[in-house]
């Protein structure tokens, strides 16, 4: 007998052929529907990636404008200290203001000032005299110019560095240039810095960039200032500093520098003659996604910064989303549409339909029984009375017993334990009556017994299967002990998953306020810097009575301390300067035995317990004698000055398992320092902020809270990692890990300082 194909189309007699147009209408039109909907979808994605983009744009150009506004307040701030070194007079000796400048360390710590310069008043009458003066002093070929025509010039006398093309400047009468003329003029009559217009500076050469100049006013001494006639009776010169304005520029963008395009103009219009600075690699036929013009003042001169986004910054826009939406959108658009023209289509095709339903159907049966055969869960058919009729593999595995020893056999007697099998009966019983049972269509978690006698925790799912009088049942029994051990596991796994959440947020937490740290002690630095220099400068000059200088005593050990604190926190920020070297950690200790002893006490012990055959490791020796000292008087001061300290040197190998705990410590060797008391402990609460600067637990006078803070940043900043763990009660235990180093160690350490 010929089977039938199924593609075969059966003719309808009497009916006319139809050209099949309105399914493929249709179709398009719900295709063209689902791209309407898809590219609203995609716009929508579009414009939250833009706003996002927007938004950082916006931050990382005003933060622009903030930190050029900071860095010129910064350059005023040194001008205004100069001015104080020069306590009302013009006429210093040229080798103390070399002094101020190299003890100032400018160029290292002001990065884009070119010089810092006095301009002195000369009377026109005094000019010979004053020519002839400095002539006298070694500068045969000085000479004021260009020649003043009024009463007065303004003649550059004092420039540091006083080489290169700072030498062009000498001499040179900033008065007479109109530009300079005004902003040497508004400082005189205000009193405070100002900043002059576009410039080029004297000392400029060939490939010349545009600058501007700041000015301070110096007043004679003791002379009244307080109107306008008053200071103009008293000025007696300008200190000043030149500015090359693509070197002020240079470093201002810090890590995003490449992200925008910055034009900066002198005054409040985009004129390009007031250009003062523009982005090298700004491209003029580009048209950025986002521009701002921001205005800032910048001692009393008002700029205009124009800021532009790079093609790199607009890279960063997120276009994954949209284009996985439109993919998909599109994807199940054409599936839809496709679906409605299965759906919409003649007689003929749901014939063929039909043909292969049949085919799949009888198909379906025979991958049911390889399905069956082949399932995870152990699958059993029991037919009215009770008796197994089918028992796939996987219930050979799970029950022990093969096919052939349990098909015809009653299930309660292989399965169900003695003392449930009375109850399980009148169960199946009630079962086969009226296909009613508990645990029908939902599962339940119930004990079987296996074939050796032992009982097996299984979930299982029953379905009733109607017979001529009453019901069969098939059953899905599945062995819940692998989940049981994967619910184990993964809970695990959510408990250490959260200590590492714990412990990141942590860090995340010490690095933004070891950044916010780094920060504020960089600009405290060069306050201290500043005022130093000039204390110095003081002594050396001598004093006209004790009081004086004692006082400038007192005021030279408050910046010694000021620095001293800002040494702290650049530790803890990990931005202090280390100098590293091989370290033999035991050596070290050994060599800081008598110091360690002496800032203990003699009521606190003092134990170590090294390996013999310790690593070397790479650090900066003088700082970790620093941290080792801190560690032995924090846990002196614990255990309230008696008790033991047992400090701890091994080597230790993590792999990645023993690393994972902790998402800061990476696998790798590492030479262990830990250091252990016997003092009272710290909550849980303490141990959390225990690494935080300024933090302390200790009366007020007794510590600064730099001494854990400072120890976190030095070891991190080595490449290491440092752990805290305590009990109320059972003391404190301070773990520091340091990198292993691959060679020998340099045995010339510095030796411990005698005293502490």
């Amino acid at each position: 007998m010929q089977r039938s194909v199924p593609d075969e189309t059966i003719p309808i007699p009497g009916a006319r052929p139809r050209k099949g147009w309105g399914p493929l209408i249709l179709a398009g039109l719900v295709f063209l529907v689902s791209l309407l909907i898809t590219w609203g979808a995609w716009s929508g994605a579009r414009r939250d990636a833009d706003t996002d983009l927007a938004g950082q744009f916006d931050y990382r150009a005003r933060d622009l404008v903030n930190t050029t506004v900071r860095r010129m307040a910064v350059y005023e701030q040194v001008l205004r200290g100069t001015r104080g070194f020069m306590r009302g007079s013009v006429d210093i000796d040229r080798r103390d203001f070399a002094d101020y400048f190299q003890i100032q360390n400018l160029q290292e710590h002001f990065p884009g000032i070119e010089a810092l310069a006095i301009a002195s008043i000369i009377p026109s009458g005094q000019l010979a005299a004053h020519e002839a003066a400095l002539r006298a002093q070694g500068f045969g070929s000085y000479a004021v110019h260009p020649r003043p025509n009024g009463g007065f010039a303004t003649s550059i006398t004092h420039i540091e560095p006083f080489s290169g093309r700072n030498l062009r400047a000498f001499g040179f009468d900033m008065y007479s240039e109109p530009v300079r003329r005004a902003a040497m003029e508004a400082a005189r009559d205000s009193g405070a810095a100002a900043l002059s217009g576009k410039v080029v500076l004297v000392q400029e050469g060939h490939n010349a960039q545009p600058g501007f100049l700041m000015y301070v006013p110096v007043y004679r001494k003791g002379a009244p200032i307080a109107s306008v006639e008053q200071r103009r009776a008293a000025i007696v010169g300008w200190v000043y500093a030149p500015f090359r304005m693509a070197d002020l520029m240079r470093g201002l963008g810090g890590a995003h520098a490449d992200d925008l395009q910055v034009a900066v103009y002198d005054g409040t219009r985009a004129d390009p003659d007031a250009l003062l600075f523009r982005t090298q690699d700004a491209v003029a036929w580009r048209r950025p996604l986002h521009r701002r013009t921001l205005p800032a003042t910048i001692s009393g001169r008002p700029w205009l910064i124009d800021i532009a986004s790079s093609a790199a910054f607009e890279a960063e826009r997120d276009t994954r989303r949209p284009q996985v939406i439109a993919i998909t959108g599109i994807g199940l658009g054409f599936l839809l549409a496709l679906v409605v023209w299965l759906l919409a289509s003649e007689r003929r095709r749901a014939v063929q339909l039909a043909r292969a339903m049949t085919l799949e159907l009888r198909q379906s049966y025979e991958r049911m029984d390889l399905i069956l055969q082949n399932t995870y869960d152990a699958f059993i058919a029991i037919d009215k009375d009770g008796r197994i009729t089918d028992w796939n593999p996987r219930a050979v595995q799970q029950f022990g017993w093969t096919r052939s020893e349990v098909l015809g056999r009653e299930i309660g007697e292989l399965l169900v334990p003695p003392e449930q099998r009375v109850t399980g009966e009148r169960g199946f019983a009630q079962f086969a009556r009226d296909g009613q049972a508990l645990v029908m269509g939902e599962p339940a978690e119930v004990m079987a017994r296996h074939r050796d006698g032992h009982l097996v925790p299984i979930e299982i799912v029953v379905a009733a299967l109607p017979a001529e009088a009453g019901y069969g049942a098939s059953a899905f029994l599945r062995d819940m002990r692998p989940r049981r051990e994967a619910e184990a596991r993964e809970q695990l796994r959510k408990q250490r998953l959260d200590e590492a959440r714990m412990a990141l947020a942590r860090s995340q937490k010490l690095e933004a306020v070891g950044k916010l740290t780094g920060g504020v002690t960089h600009d405290f630095n060069n306050i201290l810097h500043i005022i130093s220099a000039n204390v110095q400068l003081l002594q050396k000059a001598g004093s006209n009575g004790g009081n004086i200088e004692k006082r400038l005593r007192s005021i030279q050990d408050a910046v010694e301390r000021g620095a001293k604190l800002s040494a702290q926190l650049l530790a803890f920020a990990r931005r202090q300067p280390l100098h590293p070297s091989l370290v033999d950690v035991g050596l070290l200790l050994e060599r800081m035995d008598s110091l360690l002893h002496r800032a203990a006490g003699d009521a606190v012990a003092i134990e170590l317990a090294r390996a013999g055959d310790l690593w070397h490791t790479l650090v900066d020796p003088n700082q970790l004698e620093n941290v080792l000292l801190n560690l032995v008087i924090n846990a002196r001061d614990a255990m309230e000055g008696s008790g033991k300290v047992t400090i701890t040197l091994a080597n230790r190998t993590l792999d990645s398992e023993l690393a994972g705990d902790d998402p800061e410590l990476a696998p790798g060797d590492y030479v262990l320092i830990a250091v252990a008391d016997s003092g009272t402990g710290m909550p849980p609460e303490v141990i959390e902020r225990a690494f935080e600067p300024f933090f302390t637990t200790k009366p007020e006078g007794k510590g600064t809270g730099l001494g854990l803070s400072m120890a976190h940043g030095f070891v991190r900043q080595s490449g290491g990692h440092i752990r805290i763990d305590s009990r109320l009660g059972e003391g404190t235990t301070i773990s520091i890990y340091l990198p292993r180093a691959l060679a020998e160690a340099d045995a010339a350490l510095p030796a411990a300082p005698a005293t502490q």
